[in-house]
C-alpha cells in the first residue's frame, strides 16, 4: 500500500475500552498498526512522539516477518496489564538491539513490574488473543507493512512524513524534517 492508496476491505475497528491509548483527548486519533522489532515503526514512534499525536497503539505482529515479533508484543501486553504499556513500548523502540528475553525482563525490572506477574500475563490466553486480533484486524484494514497508520479515513504505510501529519491535524516536530527512509517493500511491489 503506498501513501494515497486504499487497498482496505474494513475500516480499523473503533477505539476500544482496553486499547493503549495516549496523547490529549482533544487531538484527532491516530491508530497505529505496528511491530516493536521493525526499524520503520520506531521512526514512526519517534516522530508520532515529538509531534504530540494522540496514537492508540495496535500490534502488527507477524512471526514470517520478524521472529520475535510476537514475543516481543506478548511481553508489551504483559507490561500493560500491570499499566505500564507505554513506557515498556517506548524502552522497546529506544533499543531495538535488545530484544531477547533477558532484555525484555530487565525492562520489567527497570519499570519496577511484578516479574511473576509479568511472567503470567506474557504467557496468558489474553495476550496472544489481543495480538492475534489486532494483527487480523490489520491485515482486514489493508495493512501490508509496518508501520500503518490510520487517522479518519486517511492510512499511511510507512514512517510518517510532515505533510500527511499536517493533512491529519498535527505540527511539523523536529524529526519531520528528515526524509522518511525509502520502504523497503516498494521495489517488490
Amino acid at each position: 500500500m503506498t501513501p494515497g492508496e486504499d487497498l482496505r476491505t474494513a475500516t480499523p475497528p473503533p477505539l476500544r475500552d482496553d486499547d493503549h491509548v495516549r496523547g490529549d483527548a482533544h487531538k484527532p486519533l491516530i491508530v497505529f498498526y505496528a511491530d516493536f522489532t521493525c526499524p520503520r515503526c520506531a521512526l514512526a514512534h519517534e516522530r508520532l512522539v515529538d509531534a504530540g499525536a494522540r496514537v492508540a497503539f495496535r500490534h502488527f505482529a507477524l512471526r514470517a516477518k520478524h521472529p520475535r515479533a510476537i514475543a516481543v508484543a506478548l511481553a508489551a501486553e504483559a507490561a500493560g496489564a500491570q499499566d505500564a504499556f507505554w513506557p515498556f513500548a517506548d524502552a522497546l523502540y529506544a533499543d531495538q538491539g535488545r530484544l531477547d528475553d533477558p532484555h525484555l525482563w530487565q525492562r520489567a525490572r527497570d519499570l519496577g513490574l511484578d516479574l511473576a506477574g509479568f511472567d503470567e500475563h506474557r504467557r496468558a490466553d489474553a495476550a496472544a488473543t489481543r495480538v492475534r486480533e489486532d494483527t487480523r484486524a490489520a491485515l482486514a484494514a489493508g495493512a501490508t507493512t509496518t508501520p500503518t497508520i490510520f487517522a479518519g479515513d486517511s492510512a499511511y504505510s510507512g514512517v510518517p512524513d510532515g505533510d500527511w501529519l499536517a493533512r491529519v491535524g498535527y505540527d511539523r516536530a523536529p524529526s519531520l524534517e528528515q526524509p522518511s527512509p525509502p520502504d523497503p517493500q516498494a521495489a517488490a511491489r
